[in-house]
């Protein structure tokens, strides 16, 4: 059977590590081309440098960039363009999450979660239909959260920005899917990243592992065109207790 992603071009953001950096592993394994990109440069340097390492023969490249700017992202896009030369598949996968009471969430961190986590998909996914156009057709996949159906205390930002990013993902669906633009989100659990800012000494056994959202990833850009997995909620099978 033939390899329906070979020769795919996909950008995936917020990939220098976690999830988005396996999500690029598991493209390039396939036979994909891929641009990433992170906020930090020697971040995504080293990205570079072990993607290259693990797919040689595959095009791999990447830029700087915040996705909560606009400015940012056509950057990002046009570089792809570049590198590329066209555009099948999006990962929006860029995240922050910042957690406080309403009263001690300030402006800037409210402004920081729903620019990166909302703005920024809104942003990319604009960018990515555009050159969809010209293609007939392409695949884009929202990396939301569990917190988008699940207020939590402290969670207002990140809440928000994720609840928004599911609506975002099926309204997009809606406006675009007799233009060939298949829309899709998964909503992970607990996923064993250091997504909380603080470096992972081990692996947290009872968590999603990072591998098993690509493997998601690659199920669904699989699927036959007559069919579209809309939506993907993902837990641990077995959390740990309280």
């Amino acid at each position: 059977m033939s390899n329906l992603l070979e020769g795919k071009r996909a950008i995936i953001t917020g990939a220098s590590k976690g999830i988005g950096f396996t999500v690029a592993e598991a493209l390039l394994s396939e036979g994909a081309n891929v641009v990433i990109c992170s906020r930090n440069e020697a971040q995504l340097k080293h990205a570079l440098d072990a993607l290259r390492k693990k797919a040689p023969a595959r095009k791999i490249a990447g830029t700087t960039a915040d996705v909560a700017r606009s400015t940012d992202v056509k950057n990002l896009f046009e570089f792809a363009d570049k590198e590329l030369g066209g555009l099948d598949v999006l990962i929006n996968n860029a995240g922050v999450g910042l957690f406080h009471a309403v009263d001690e969430l300030t402006v800037e961190q409210w402004d920081q979660v729903i620019g990166t986590n909302l703005s920024g998909a809104f942003y990319c996914s604009r960018e990515a239909i555009h050159r969809f156009n010209q293609v007939r057709g392409g695949s884009i996949i929202n990396i939301s959260s569990l917190a988008g159906k699940n207020p939590f205390a402290g969670g207002a930002a990140y809440n928000a920005s994720k609840f928004g990013l599911n609506a975002l993902s099926e309204a997009t669906m809606l406006d675009h899917r007799y233009d060939n633009v298949r829309v899709s989100y998964i909503m992970p659990g607990s996923v064993d990243t250091d997504f909380s800012g603080e470096e992972r000494k081990t692996r947290s056994e009872w968590k999603i592992a990072p591998e098993d959202i690509a493997e998601i990833v690659l199920t669904i850009l699989r699927m036959p065109t007559r069919t579209l997995i809309s939506r993907v909620e993902v837990r641990p099978s077995r959390p740990q207790k309280n």
